[in-house]
């Protein structure tokens, strides 16, 4: 595992940030040669196993969606 001065990580926080999400290994940081804490990849997101319907059920219908949304008299092609 590696070991990195604190006053290291203050200067490179964005880059160490970057290596741990891309290779997925712990860093520590040291504070006088102490490990004072560590920076850990996030757990891996679980997904469903199948996404398809997965929003089944979660949408709401207000209105008339059969319906025309206007009179036909707003159509110039129904007027000729």
């Amino acid at each position: 595992m590696k070991e990195i001065a604190v006053s290291e990580f203050k200067a490179k926080c964005l880059g160490l940030i970057e290596e741990v999400r891309k290779t997925r290994k712990p860093i520590r940081l040291t504070r006088f040669g102490k490990v004072v804490a560590q920076l850990v990849p996030p757990d891996p997101e679980e997904r469903p196993k199948n996404w398809l319907g997965c929003m089944a059920g979660t949408g709401e219908i207000l209105g008339d969606i059969v319906g025309p949304t206007g009179s036909l008299d707003d159509w110039e092609a129904w007027r000729g």
